[in-house]
């Protein structure tokens, strides 16, 4: 018998058993009413019985248990196991400068122009913005803490910041004390031993200080400095592009040398040819004016 049948079934015996129980028979009838409930009784109970019935059951029966276990699993922290997402600390940003952004947006922030950029031979070429904040400035402002910031520029991508702090704004201040005041803004800080470069890279040549502290994941890093004439500093860098520059400029340098000899030549060419031409010059002038 399929569930279709069984319930059919049921619902006769529950129209029956109402009916029946609903009438009003004489006693002597007892006995047959009582015969009849017990022949729809057994019918009922043998239909329940037999196994095609029952084997559905269970899956009717269990489906509501499997609801709860899947509004969990809609929880806005996942599934089970998982955390919930956090938010790290930005370091990709110093100030209101990010890494990243173009020559042209760094310029018009601190008021340069793009054309006063130093130019550091390179593919593609390298450029520098060196920027010393007015001297104006309010004792209580912030700005007033630096006294420079060079940035640096390749493929028109800001990928470094060497930031040196102003001596009398930090006179009388330890490491710890300025640790704890970048931490306020980048989490907590890491003390590898290690040098890093804060010289600009125009200058042609690496200046290395010591590292105090430093702040970094897996692209970005800022690193706290104290030169050797007690001023602190920060140099922050993109991983990636600092090492496309470097390698850029490398390479810049390697064919520097191997054009060297090429480049002598149409130098000296060149200038001969300039000299050339003034002698031209001078002998027209000189031949007309001369008198013995």
């Amino acid at each position: 018998m399929n569930r279709m049948s069984l319930a059919t079934s049921i619902g006769l015996v529950a129209g029956f058993a109402t009916a029946l129980s609903a009438q009003t028979v004489p006693s002597d009838y007892g006995k047959v009413e009582q015969k009849t409930i017990q022949n729809i009784t057994v019918k009922v109970t043998g239909c329940i019985a037999d196994p095609s019935v029952l084997s559905p059951l269970p899956a009717v029966i269990q489906e509501p248990v499997l609801q709860p276990q899947r509004i969990l699993d809609s929880s806005p922290f996942g599934a089970e196991g998982s955390a919930p997402f956090s938010l790290g600390h930005d370091l990709s940003k110093y100030r209101e400068f990010q890494l990243g952004a173009t020559m042209l947006a760094v310029a018009m922030q601190v008021g340069l122009k793009p054309s006063e950029a130093t130019v550091i031979p390179a593919r593609p070429a390298i450029h520098e913005l060196d920027w010393q904040p007015p001297r104006v400035v309010q004792a209580s402002s912030e700005a007033g803490s630096v006294r420079e910031m060079v940035f640096t520029f390749y493929n028109d991508q800001l990928f470094k910041i060497v930031i040196t702090y102003d001596h009398e704004r930090t006179e009388g201040l330890a490491d710890q004390d300025l640790v704890e005041a970048i931490s306020a803004q980048y989490g907590t800080a890491t003390r590898p031993v290690g040098r890093v470069v804060t010289s600009p890279l125009s200058q042609g040549y690496d200046d290395t200080e010591s590292i105090i502290a430093r702040w970094a994941d897996s692209q970005y890093s800022l690193n706290l400095f104290q030169s050797s004439s007690r001023t602190f500093g920060m140099v922050v860098l993109s991983k990636q592009l600092d090492a496309h520059a470097r390698a850029a400029i490398t390479e810049a340098i390697r064919l520097g040398k191997h054009d060297a000899p090429q480049r002598t030549v149409e130098r000296q060419k060149k200038e001969r040819e300039e000299t050339r031409v003034a002698q031209e010059k001078a002998k027209v002038l000189n031949k007309s004016r001369f008198r013995p």
